[in-house]
């Protein structure tokens, strides 16, 4: 069988392997094909017992099939599909809260390499669908019996689909009505959207502003013909911060595919994680909102903690992963919430969510009203502060790793929210293992540059097998 190309009689179950922590994902067609997409466009119907399903895509060049075959999927089982065409997830989860829907599926790979393709799930006002979830629909799938599959497909009354149009002005309108664009100084920018979805939106979302921008791969192209659209990984990032030194830009801003994900270089070149930028922007969300908590994931610097303690608020550690952090906004009444990964969540009135834009613009804003470069707001950071980032190792026996680590650290407070926390005076780090990939991510931190280099060698070498 051709697994590329879709077939409503296919009994085929898709590979399980696809079917993860957070969303749907693999390499399209071998590991995710059409078949699957429309498997699953049924088992959500049926999971949801929706009437109506919201439906966005990215430009990855499998996006338009995997979409049409999804879309089959859903109006064959009598549900209505609400298409909003090419979006942003940030735009999808948007649309969840505005639109009358009862799901929704973006189709997307989110910063994985062009080649892989997959979906986020999400209920109505961006309530994510994961984990347990998804799984549950991988044995809807798995149910599904022949006679059933027919049964689904002589459906006399198929769903409609309907197309959204305008969710581009009114997510960029709704983004401005927050945050406006007038007290933005005129700064110099280099802005890379690595052909993602960044490419339609930043142009219009800031072409009434002051700045001086400087584009980069601007143009929306499922091949990433630049480079991969994941900033996180160096290599995707020479061009940019080079861009940046070669312009004398103020900063450089980042987007990743799907944009949910935005990132920041300083005016030297410096990359900046995102826990340091989640500092920033929990000192200006402390301002509007006083007193208020503020959801950070357990990865981040103690830089976060101390800078929203100085600000009077009430500092949240809470485990990695877009659903938990959103789940914990909701139960503390959180307006801001940020990762180290570069995703930073806001309290949007009736759902909480990713919006890469807002982060920016707050940015942008900070700037010109302080005056300050970015190096300048970053220098409590850097002077205070010594970490090593994200290290990654190969999967290996976690639980006898783990067991290791406590023996090892004996003494330390230990933390078990996330993998493992060790805890001292003076440094800190956290090993866990990765939702995404087969792999365990150590981030180590010190008061001290030569302490962290010293505790990173050590840990390392109790770990072994780094990538």
């Amino acid at each position: 069988m051709d697994r590329s190309s879709s077939t409503s009689k296919s009994s085929r179950k898709p590979n399980t392997g696809i079917f993860r922590a957070y969303d749907i994902r693999g390499v399209y067609p071998s590991e995710i094909c059409t078949d699957d997409a429309y498997l699953i466009g049924k088992a959500l119907v049926a999971f949801a017992k929706a009437k109506t399903v919201l439906v966005g895509r990215d430009a990855r060049l499998s996006s338009p099939a995997l979409h049409e075959a999804f879309v089959r999927g859903v109006t064959a089982s009598g549900a209505d599909v609400l298409d909003i065409g090419l979006a942003s997830t940030d735009m999808f989860y948007f649309a969840s809260s505005k639109y009358p829907c009862d799901v929704g599926a973006m189709i997307t790979a989110s910063h994985n390499p062009k080649q892989y393709n997959g979906m986020k799930f999400v209920r109505k006002n961006a309530i994510p669908i994961l984990d347990k979830e998804i799984q549950e629909l991988r044995k809807i799938i798995e149910g599904f019996a022949p006679s059933k599959t027919k049964r689904i497909q002589s459906i006399q009354k198929k769903g409609n689909i309907r197309e959204r149009k305008g969710i581009l002005k009114e997510f960029i309108d709704f983004t401005l009505s927050i945050e406006p664009l007038k007290t933005i100084k005129k700064l110099k920018v280099v802005m890379d959207t690595a052909n993602g979805m960044g490419g339609m939106i930043v142009p219009e979302l800031f072409k009434k502003s002051q700045l001086d921008i400087v584009p980069m791969c601007w143009e929306v192209d499922g091949r990433f013909p630049d480079h991969e659209p994941n900033p996180l990984i160096a290599k995707n990032r020479k061009k940019w911060i080079a861009k940046v030194k070669e312009e004398k830009a103020d900063l450089g801003i980042a987007w990743d595919g799907d944009t949910d994900r935005v990132f920041f270089c300083d005016e030297k070149g410096r990359f900046v994680q995102g826990d340091v930028i989640t500092g920033l922007l929990a000192e200006m969300s402390l301002k509007k909102f006083p007193r208020s908590a503020i959801v950070y994931d357990l990865r981040a610097s103690w830089f976060v903690k101390d800078t929203i303690l100085r600000n009077g608020g009430k500092p949240v550690m809470n485990r990695v992963g877009h659903s938990f952090i959103k789940a914990r906004m909701r139960k503390e009444k959180a307006k801001f919430a940020g990762e180290v990964t570069g995703h930073y969540y806001y309290d949007l009135g009736n759902y909480y969510a990713e919006d890469s834009y807002l982060a920016a613009i707050q940015i942008l804003k900070l700037m010109s009203s302080t005056g300050k470069k970015l190096s300048e707001l970053l220098a409590p950071f850097f002077n205070n502060y010594f970490v090593t980032g994200e290290l990654n190792f190969k999967n290996i026996d976690k639980a006898r790793l783990f067991a290791k680590i406590k023996k090892a650290y004996h003494d330390a407070r230990i933390l078990e929210l996330d993998g493992i926390t060790i805890e001292y005076k003076d440094w800190w780090f956290n090993l866990r293992a990765s939702n995404t990939e087969p792999l365990v991510r150590l981030n180590l931190e010190a008061k001290s540059q030569a302490k962290m280099v010293s505790k990173k060698k050590e840990v390392s070498a109790i770990i072994g097998g780094m990538v």
